[in-house]
């Protein structure tokens, strides 16, 4: 018995592609200051070595690719779901848009607040990415939930960061 249609593992290996491209841009932008500008930051008491932060990433953008399999598979075996599926993914494609931005106003641009601003606006795209996918796959919403869970931290220490750096870029 076959698990996967060809077409549906095309779809999974193009949002695999997505989300790891997505990784390696956000991983480029965050290569320009994060073992110079960044290490000279005061940090919050609950920072995390630097070495947790690429396993941490490689799972959850794995996860992210998987939830938004899931919807499209969900949404493309019962069209009654189709507006829902489209409304999760584009809520999805935003959260990806968001999490490349981060990178790159954060450690490109050295901009705390202006990361903070970016930080709260991709918490807000993945719980609502999450509540449309919980429309069409509830399974591919618990699999945000990590993530969500995550930008809630890297959100509290964004907010830290710029109040014991005196909100601006050093």
């Amino acid at each position: 018995m076959k698990i996967f249609k060809k077409q549906e593992l095309g779809w999974l290996v193009g949002f695999l592609a997505a989300s790891f491209g997505a990784a390696g841009v956000g991983g480029a932008l965050t290569a320009t200051s994060v073992k110079t500008w960044y290490q000279r930051l005061r940090k919050p008491e609950p920072t995390p070595p630097d070495w947790v932060f690429g396993p941490v990433w490689t799972a959850l953008y794995l996860l992210m690719a998987v939830a938004a399999w899931l919807v499209h598979r969900g949404a493309s075996r019962r069209p009654e779901l189709a507006d829902e599926g489209k409304a999760a993914l584009t809520a999805w494609g935003v959260q990806l848009a968001l999490n490349v931005a981060w990178s790159g106003v954060f450690f490109a641009g050295r901009q705390l607040g202006g990361g903070l601003v970016v930080v709260v606006a991709l918490w807000t795209a993945i719980a609502a990415s999450a509540a449309l996918s919980a429309r069409v796959s509830r399974l591919a919403a618990v699999l945000l939930a990590p993530y969500l869970a995550w930008v809630t931290f890297a959100s509290y220490l964004n907010l830290r960061l710029w109040r014991l750096n005196r909100g601006g870029a050093l």
